[in-house]
């Protein structure tokens, strides 16, 4: 390890096009990282955007597409209750940031200073509705988006090639 930094990345690397991303959970820790981010000076480092892969946000309010696909057969609704049981904090309900970004009053003034923004969701998954509700949170909030909503289930690119090359795709032409 070199104390001076990674030579790869120094030869490289272009810290002024860094994205932060993420799949699933992950695109919840993406988004709420990104978030956080705005508050801190990383430089040199300088973050562009974000790119959210199926985020898994929710809420105490349950909507049409949780209320469809509550029987969902990879993971089914009282399961992702019980994700977010164990994930928040102690005594936090669904509608806490970090599960319902939509929920969050401290983010209105900030939303323009996220960066270039790509939503990639897919219809039969149950978190359909909250993802479309949070592009147009983002867009309402001045954010620069790209959201892409296809046919599928939530984790489909996990066993489709097809559509995980889809994504790879997504994600080129939208970093480049």
């Amino acid at each position: 390890m070199d104390p001076n930094g990674e030579k790869w990345l120094k030869e490289f690397g272009d810290f002024s096009r860094f994205y932060v991303a993420g799949r699933g959970n992950g695109a919840n820790i993406a988004y709420n990282t990104r978030v956080m981010a705005m508050d801190v000076d990383l430089s040199p480092l300088s973050i562009s955007g974000i790119v959210l892969n199926q985020p898994m946000f929710s809420g105490n309010r349950r909507t049409k597409s949780e209320l469809k696909y509550a029987c969902d057969e990879l993971c089914p609704l009282p399961v992702w209750d019980l994700f977010w049981e164990l994930a928040l904090p102690k005594g936090a309900n669904k509608d806490h940031k970090y599960c319902n970004p939509m929920k969050d009053p401290t983010i209105i003034n900030k939303i323009s200073k996220l960066g270039r923004c790509l939503v990639i969701g897919f219809s039969m998954d149950p978190m359909i509705d909250r993802q479309q509700e949070f592009v147009t949170m983002l867009i309402n909030g001045g954010a620069k988006v790209e959201a892409h909503f296809d046919v599928g289930f939530h984790g489909i690119d996990l066993i489709d090639t097809k559509r995980a090359s889809y994504i790879v795709y997504l994600l080129k032409n939208f970093v480049s």
